[in-house]
């Protein structure tokens, strides 16, 4: 898969927005109860809706025209009730409609996160996190405008103009024909103008995405931005992505914005044929002002219901494109999944062979690169291998492929004699151990960054694992010892400080097959002198895999294998390989020749 960054605009397929839209709406299946009580409060005040202007017909033609004020009275009192009904059922129906579209939110969200912790390394690696980000926070918000109004607009507005029209044609057809003259106009321009929309609100997403993730890298690269001082740099490129989400924001609502001027034109264009044809063409004696002013307010009755669905579908089509993105993620299937009928992997004791193992990243695409090819050898367990060779060379890509980060493109990965891909994922992972030489530390304290590597871990056993890795005399003269509130990243400890509580947490989790990706390259040489005993009771009876550029760290491994140009160029014991002369001595050598 191709790398996306923020100065690029994401792919999206060409999606059927009524499959799009259905499959959004079906979340309200969930709530079926409240729904129906909503639409139960709605039809009531559609009801009643209904009946004002039948109200205000029956007032003028036969109580005011007759003088019958007890009548006037009676119907005003009746009037009075079923509008302040009206009003609850409103309020009612608002409350129960917020409550399950934050719901439904919460929801999508959580489904949403779920999937993407179930995605393999190949995801993260093709795009920016703040674009992710934008999926799960901002298209999420976008969805509930188009929720909530599906069931408070879309049904109710629809059944109204389907109610005001029955009852138009009912009372008179001629009227009712010269009042509704401009739909087929409407429908058409309507239907232009979301066709450009579409394209251009989808256009705008991206930009808030790129926008979003250059955000994020920049806060995450602070550091970095403020000592080479480029902040003007970092400042031009911010304002150009900004330039772009505004240009894209107000390219798409020149057109959205035309739905509003459209109804309203056709609505005037509509009424001025109602009194066109009511009293010009008709006359008083046929139509009555009873019958013309209820007819007037039907019409408002009418292209005010019209008004609205055609805000709901300017917001659908603004925020289809959010759903869009969010069910992309969703519909994205995990590359590295537990197949049918894997077992669990049982208690193992740690010994890992590679069996004629080929791997490339971005298979079948322009990046494509072939960094393994026809890999094979085997570790006994307990067994210490170190992987030393150049940056690129594929060490990192071995020791993924042992916890089936990534799958295999050829060949065979075997523990204890079981097939990686025949066990489940879970049953493998929690038996190893991963350290690196940028290990994440959580916003938490100290203890509860520990403890991660084994949550019901006893009092004793994270004491113990913190001794082990001689992180316990440094978290002791903090101020409240492991209870003491770590910022984010780890934010106000040292580079070592870091590495040996994510030692500790390692240890405590006592992994069967132990991998250490440049563990202690960050360490300087004083506390590196401190962890090293830890290492080796990290190490001891364990299958050890160590990636290393400092090779005084790994003069103890039992071998060494030297990775290059796509395989294992020479294996050995470190006096073999140096007695051999050949890659791993020329690296040596490279390495200490100040020294020498």
């Amino acid at each position: 898969m191709a790398v996306n960054s923020y100065r690029e605009d994401e792919f999206m397929e060409n999606t059927d927005k009524a499959k799009i839209t259905k499959r959004l709406l079906s979340y309200l299946l969930d709530y079926k109860g409240k729904v129906a009580a909503v639409l139960l409060c709605m039809a009531v005040t559609i009801v009643i809706s209904l009946i004002n202007p039948l109200i205000i017909e029956e007032a003028l033609d036969n109580y005011v025209a007759n003088s019958d004020l007890p009548g006037l009275l009676k119907l005003g009192v009746f009037a009075l009730v079923i509008n302040v009904l009206f009003i609850l059922l409103v309020k009612a129906r608002m409350y129960i409609m917020a409550l399950i579209t934050n719901k439904i939110l919460l929801k999508i969200r959580q489904d949403l996160y779920e999937h993407i912790q179930t995605l393999s390394f190949a995801f993260f690696d093709s795009r920016p996190t703040g674009k992710i980000l934008a999926r799960i926070i901002g298209d999420v918000n976008s969805l509930k405008n188009v929720l909530n109004n599906f069931v408070t607009t879309l049904i109710p507005e629809l059944i109204t103009v389907l109610g005001v029209v029955v009852i138009m044609l009912v009372k008179d057809m001629r009227l009712a024909s010269a009042a509704l003259s401009t739909i087929p106009l409407m429908a058409v321009t309507v239907f232009g103008i979301q066709k450009i929309t579409h394209k251009r609100w989808r256009v705008f997403r991206k930009k808030s995405s790129n926008l979003n993730a250059y955000v994020h890298e920049d806060i995450a690269g602070m550091n970095v931005v403020q000592s080479f001082g480029a902040e003007d740099e970092t400042k031009e490129i911010f304002g150009e992505l900004t330039d772009e989400h505004r240009k894209s924001f107000w390219s798409a609502c020149r057109f959205a914005d035309l739905f509003g001027p459209t109804i309203d034109f056709c609505w005037g264009l509509g009424t001025m044929m109602l009194y066109l044809v009511g009293v010009k063409l008709l006359g008083a004696e046929r139509v009555s002002i009873g019958l013309l002013v209820a007819f007037g307010t039907y019409i408002s009755m009418f292209w005010n219901p019209i008004m609205n669905l055609s805000n709901f579908y300017n917001n659908l089509v603004t925020n289809l494109t959010a759903a869009e993105r969010i069910f992309d993620i969703l519909d994205t299937e995990p590359d590295i999944v537990d197949r049918e009928g894997v077992e669990e992997l049982p208690d193992i004791e740690g010994s890992v062979e590679f069996s004629h193992v080929s791997f490339t990243y971005d298979r079948g695409t322009p990046a494509e690169t072939k960094v393994l090819e026809d890999v094979s050898f085997k570790v006994a367990p307990g067994e210490t291998i170190a992987l030393v060779g150049p940056t690129g060379a594929g060490k990192t890509t071995i020791v993924n492929l042992i916890s089936r980060f990534y799958d295999i493109e050829d060949g065979t990965i075997l523990v204890d004699g079981y097939d990686l891909t025949k066990v489940s994922i879970n049953s493998l992972r929690k038996q190893m151990g991963v350290m690196t030489q940028d290990n994440f530390i959580f916003h938490g304290t100290i203890r509860e960054n520990i403890l991660y590597g084994k949550l019901d871990a006893t009092e004793e056993e994270m004491i113990r694992a913190a001794k082990a890795v001689n992180a316990h005399d440094f978290i002791m003269k903090m101020e409240k010892g492991y209870d003491t509130e770590l910022k984010e990243q780890g934010a106000g400890l040292s580079i070592g400080q870091r590495q040996l509580i994510a030692f500790a947490r390692t240890m405590i989790s006592m992994p069967k097959i132990l991998i250490l990706d440049e563990a202690t390259s960050s360490i300087d040489t004083h506390t590196e002198i401190l962890v090293q005993k830890g290492i080796e009771a990290l190490l001891a009876g364990r299958t050890s895999f160590v990636i290393a550029h400092r090779l005084s760290t790994i003069q103890n491994a039992d071998r060494i294998f030297v990775i290059d140009k796509g395989g294992i160029l020479e294996q050995g014991s470190p006096k073999e390989l140096m007695e051999k002369k050949g890659a791993y001595y020329n690296l040596y050598m490279a390495q200490f020749a100040d020294i020498q």
